[in-house]
C-alpha cells in the first residue's frame, strides 16, 4: 500500500468518525452546524488524526480507544485554521481549494463556528471512549492536548509568529515560533495514540522525539511550499509570508539549507521509532511523505 493510499483509507475512518461525533442537527443551531461542518468537510490531509492511529497501531494497541482522540484533534485542527484565516490574522480568502470561512458565513459566525469545534473537541475527548479502564489515559491526553493546543503552545506560538512580523529574529526564535504555532500538536497527536495504546514511558518518549521531528520537518516544508508552491496545488493563498516578513526558515537559511534542515529532522524522527519494529512503519512513512509532499 503506498502512503498516498494509505492517508485516504484512513482519513474515509477518521470523516466517519468526526460525522459521528458532531453534534446533531437537532441539537444546535443549524447555521453555526453549518459552518463547523463547512470547515471541517471535505478533509484536508487528515495528518493529525491518522498520526494518532498510526502510534496506536505501532504500540499494539486499539485503533477504537484511538479514534476519539483522533477526532477531537482534527477538529483542534480545523478550529485554529477558521481563525488563522480571520481579517485580523492572516486575513485569507482561501482555505482547502475553497472560500475560508469567514469568506462563506461571514465573520462572526466563523469565529463561534472555530469557538464552537474547539470547546466540543474536549467534549469528546472526556467522553469517549467510554470504558472506565480508560479513563487515566483520556486524563492524560486531555492534559496533553490542553497544553499543545493553548497558550503553552499553538497560541503561544501564534503570538510571537505575530509580534515577529518584520522584525529581525533567529534561529532559536524562529524554532520557539514553529514548536508553537504547528508542531506541539502534531507531536501531541502522536503522543495521543501512544497514550490510548497504553505506551509505557519509554515507548512515549520515543513518540514525543518522533512528533517533535515531524513537527518541526512539517512546518519548514509549509515555509518553503508558501515560496515556491501555487494556490492551485496547496488549496491556501501563496506568498503571503514573504509579503508580511514573517519569520520562516526560507528566510533565514534559504530555500536548500531549509530543506536539508526538514529532512535532518525527519531522519531523527524515524530514529526514534526504530524500536517499535515493522508495526511503526506508517509512522516512518508519513515521515517521509511530509518532506516530499506538494500540498
Amino acid at each position: 500500500m503506498t502512503i498516498e493510499v494509505y492517508l485516504a483509507t484512513e482519513g474515509r475512518r477518521i470523516d466517519a468518525a468526526l460525522r459521528r461525533y458532531l453534534p446533531s442537527a437537532r441539537s444546535i443551531p443549524a447555521t453555526v452546524r453549518r459552518a463547523m461542518s463547512y470547515s471541517l468537510f471535505p478533509a484536508g490531509k487528515r495528518l493529525r488524526p491518522t498520526l494518532s492511529l498510526a502510534a496506536c497501531r505501532a504500540l499494539g494497541g486499539r485503533v477504537t480507544d484511538a479514534l476519539p482522540a483522533a477526532a477531537a484533534i482534527e477538529m483542534i485542527h480545523t478550529y485554529s485554521l477558521i481563525h488563522d484565516d480571520l481579517p485580523a490574522l492572516d486575513d485569507d480568502d482561501l482555505r482547502r481549494g475553497r472560500a475560508s470561512s469567514h469568506r462563506m458565513f461571514g465573520e462572526a459566525l466563523a469565529i463561534l463556528a472555530g469557538d464552537a469545534l474547539l470547546t466540543h473537541a474536549f467534549e469528546v475527548l472526556s467522553i469517549h471512549p467510554r470504558p472506565l479502564r480508560l479513563v487515566q489515559r483520556k486524563m492524560k491526553v486531555i492534559a496533553l492536548v490542553a497544553q499543545a493546543a493553548g497558550v503553552a503552545g499553538m497560541i503561544g506560538g501564534q503570538v510571537l509568529d505575530l509580534e515577529t512580523e518584520g522584525r529581525r529574529f533567529g534561529p532559536a526564535m524562529l524554532r520557539r515560533i514553529h514548536r508553537g504555532k504547528t508542531g506541539m500538536l502534531i507531536s501531541a497527536a502522536v503522543q495521543a495514540g501512544g497514550i490510548m495504546a497504553g505506551g509505557n514511558r519509554r515507548q512515549l518518549e520515543a513518540l514525543r522525539r518522533y512528533g517533535d521531528g515531524i513537527g518541526l520537518a512539517f512546518q519548514i516544508i509549509d515555509d518553503i511550499l508558501d515560496q515556491e508552491g501555487t494556490a492551485a496545488q496547496l488549496g491556501k493563498s501563496v506568498g503571503k509570508d514573504r509579503q508580511a516578513s514573517k519569520a520562516t526558515y526560507p528566510a533565514l537559511f534559504g530555500v536548500a539549507r531549509s530543506r536539508s534542515r526538514a529532512e535532518r529532522a525527519i531522519d531523527g524522527a524515524i530514529r526514534a521509532i526504530a524500536p517499535f519494529g515493522r508495526r511503526a512503519a506508517p509512522l516512518a512513512d508519513i515521515a517521509r511523505f511530509i518532506v516530499r509532499r506538494a500540498r
